[in-house]
């Protein structure tokens, strides 16, 4: 890492890389308790690929994952974090804080929350388009395809447990091997043979879709079993299907976590414990990036348990015992704890309630 010097406006209580909604949870938390909080977000994320959003109560499915993020970030900010579009190169120890180095300049802070998540395994074109045919989260989704004809795209386990799922929303259901062989257990083989899931095994060379983008069918290379609704079309057969599901792995964005030495688990998530902590003292993880479901309202708790815990780490009073009896008693000058300009961003929400 580059020695950058950094001034008082780049030093936080509280550094958040990943710009997701557990990562701005985590900010938002921090930030409302009180401590300078910044968030480095590169932009993009799964939660901003999403055309809709579905499970998170309170929020309309019309609103887009970019507009749930840009709605948080406007919060952040009227609460005085720092929301800064930049991304984290680096992160070293810096005594009992971190060095962050970044593209445009370097940071330090006193506790860094990682909540960069990670890439999904994606199939090669053609594809139908993402969110109008093409999904990725089962649980935010299959509500959608309740008595419609689903595929699923993969050839390892995961894909065929999802295939057998889906049966729990649709009767017609087809695991879309793409001329690859499969490669799940011996047992994923005898459920699917017992499971009505029809695999197909050629691969995809046309997607039809409707006037509004949204899936329609796929055309398959040779003959793909056409079922009773399907037809010819073309050089191959068409399947009608209203959407599906494409589950190729996940590539986690866990270089920062390695980098400093962060304990992973076998899948490359980080372990933490129940409020984000790390096996790095001072470094939390949060969101996708942690086991568990990749489900927003989740990803939000963890963000909610973080800031919390962080806050617990951080805060000036109660005075311990020990703290007492070596500084003495805690003077009325010295409250309240928190920074000037945080005060007064609380003062002027305090204020417009008032109005």
């Amino acid at each position: 890492m580059s020695s950058t010097a950094t001034s008082d406006e780049d030093r936080y209580e509280v550094a958040v890389v990943g710009g997701g909604p557990a990562g701005l949870t985590a900010a938002l938390y921090a930030t409302r308790l009180g401590h300078k909080t910044a968030v480095f977000d590169r932009g993009g994320g799964r939660a901003a690929m999403m055309q809709d959003t579905h499970n998170v109560i309170g929020v309309p499915e019309s609103v887009s994952g970019n507009e749930l993020l840009e709605t948080a970030v406007e919060q952040l900010r009227s609460y005085g974090a720092d929301y800064r579009r930049e991304f984290v190169t680096d992160i070293d120890r810096a005594g009992d804080s971190f060095a962050l180095e970044t593209t445009d300049g370097a940071a330090v802070a006193d506790r860094v929350v990682l909540a960069t998540g990670f890439s999904d395994g994606r199939p090669e074109p053609p594809l139908p388009r993402t969110g109008r045919g093409l999904h990725y989260c089962l649980h935010c989704d299959a509500y959608m395809f309740v008595d419609e004809p689903v595929y699923v795209m993969g050839h390892g386990d995961s894909a065929a447990s999802v295939a057998m799922i889906m049966l729990n929303f649709t009767d017609d259901v087809d695991l879309l091997l793409r001329g690859n062989e499969p490669e799940w257990s011996d047992e994923t083989g005898r459920l699917l043979e017992h499971h009505p899931v029809d695999i197909v095994r050629e691969d995809i060379i046309g997607v039809h879709n409707g006037e509004d983008g949204w899936l329609e069918a796929l055309e398959f290379e040779d003959s793909a079993g056409p079922r009773a609704a399907d037809t010819e079309s073309g050089d191959g057969t068409v399947r009608k299907y209203t959407g599906g599901f494409a589950m190729y792995g996940a590539e986690y964005n866990n270089e920062l976590a390695t980098s400093l030495g962060a304990t992973l688990e076998d899948d490359g998530t980080v372990t933490v414990d129940d409020h984000g902590r790390t096996s790095v003292d001072g470094l939390f993880a949060v969101g996708d990036l942690t086991p568990g479901h990749n489900q927003i309202p989740v990803a939000m708790g963890q963000g909610a348990k973080a800031g919390i815990a962080i806050h617990t780490e951080l805060r000036e009073f109660p005075k311990s015992l020990a703290e007492l009896e070596a500084e003495g008693a805690v003077e009325p000058r010295d409250v309240p704890a928190i920074g000037d300009e945080l005060r007064r961003r609380a003062n002027a929400h305090a204020s417009a309630r008032g109005d």
